[in-house]
């Protein structure tokens, strides 16, 4: 379950830290500001006051923010925050600020936990100098563990070769990127890729042996179709697949759910990969469909009869479903709509069980980017 966090919390002790506090509560207005009861003035407005040592209070904090911000010593905070570090995917950013603020030090999480980010951030609301130390940052070269992230993309697997994957591209190892879809902006195109590392958009001719890691953007199902690619492999899910779904009406949302995860399994395609569902208009208000992209966080499009008429591409037409929708195809041109495409991934599949009243019919559309140039290719 994802954890739900509040923005960030600031931590002060010391005189000279206040008006740095109140510089970053400037910056970040929803903060949550601490000071030290010692040297507490009323200058921060909305201040909690805290005792020191600060340990127990972190205790109860520090799964709670998004990033804490010390006007500490690291020295100070290493020892404080030590017992409380778990996971850097799930842990949250450490920023420290010396008492002068001539320096913002990202500590902890500097990627997923976007402490970099933050590091940044701090450093230009006092002023200071930021002082970031991961190898691909200070190198200028891919992010291998967020790679995609500002565009919606995720890590099929966390824990599968991120880590070594990292160590390859900042060691300028061969690596190679293969990219069936997803947006082609994750390194700038007008930049080259960093030493060692090319790129493909097919796995024509892979020969996974000759690289040391690939990294995969792909919607398909890689760890089955390519298995000693995917040994070796870091695979990412862009959000590129628009799913086309009709249903009864008053179709139950796990009903709609275990259809569309099991011919999602069939045709070797991942959930991860889903942008939304989409529909005629006549299914606005479908309870079943609203709740299950309110779960997962897609989104809900639908189209009007007339509008879906005018698809191209369709390749099961039903006069039965004109009949009912005023549109002779509902799942395949609304998929095809949403994606901005004239081409089925999967055209209408029918899904029903047996002790389900309802049935639901299913197709998917891909949705189309420009091909990739990239410097140096």
């Amino acid at each position: 379950m994802a954890i739900t966090r509040k923005s960030c919390a600031i931590y002060i002790i010391t005189k000279h830290g206040l008006k740095h506090g109140r510089r970053l509560q400037e910056a970040w207005p929803d903060a949550d500001v601490y000071v030290s009861e010692k040297v507490e003035d009323g200058s921060i407005p909305g201040a909690l006051r805290c005792r020191l040592p600060l340990t127990p209070l972190l205790q109860e904090t520090f799964t709670q923010y998004n990033c804490h911000i010390f006007v500490i010593s690291v020295g100070a905070v290493v020892r404080m925050i030590a017992p409380l570090i778990h996971d850097k995917k799930v842990d949250p950013a450490v920023v420290c600020v010396d008492d002068a603020a001539r320096y913002a030090i990202a500590l902890l999480s500097g990627h997923i936990g976007r402490g970099n980010e933050w590091t940044d951030k701090v450093a230009h609301a006092l002023q200071a100098e930021a002082v970031i130390t991961t190898a691909s940052d200070v190198q200028g070269t891919l992010t291998v563990d967020i790679l995609g992230r500002d565009l919606g993309w995720v890590l099929e697997d966390m824990h599968h070769n991120v880590t070594p994957a990292c160590a390859a591209v900042v060691n300028e190892r061969p690596v190679l990127i293969i990219q069936e879809c997803g947006e082609p902006h994750f390194w700038p195109e007008s930049k080259a890729l960093p030493p060692g590392v090319r790129y493909t958009t097919h796995f024509d001719g892979l020969e996974p042996n000759a690289w040391e890691m690939l990294l995969i953007v792909s919607d398909r199902d890689i760890p089955c179709l390519y298995p000693e690619a995917y040994a070796r492999g870091v695979v990412y899910r862009p959000k590129s697949l628009w799913l086309g779904i009709g249903c009864d009406r008053g179709a139950p949302r796990a009903f709609l759910e275990r259809g569309i995860r099991a011919l999602l399994q069939e045709f070797q395609l991942s959930w991860k990969a889903i942008a939304g569902l989409t529909s005629v208009d006549l299914k606005a208000d479908e309870a079943g469909l609203i709740e299950l992209c309110q779960a997962y966080g897609w989104e809900f499009r639908t189209y009007p009869s007339e509008e879906l008429r005018e698809q191209t591409g369709i390749e099961n037409p039903s006069a039965r479903v004109a009949s009912f929708t005023g549109t002779p195809s509902v799942s395949e041109a609304a998929c095809l709509r949403a994606a901005g495409v004239n081409q089925l991934l999967v055209p209408k599949q029918k899904y029903k069980e047996a002790d389900v009243q309802q049935a639901m019919t299913f197709a998917v559309a891909r949705t189309s980017f420009a091909p990739r140039k990239i410097k140096g290719d």
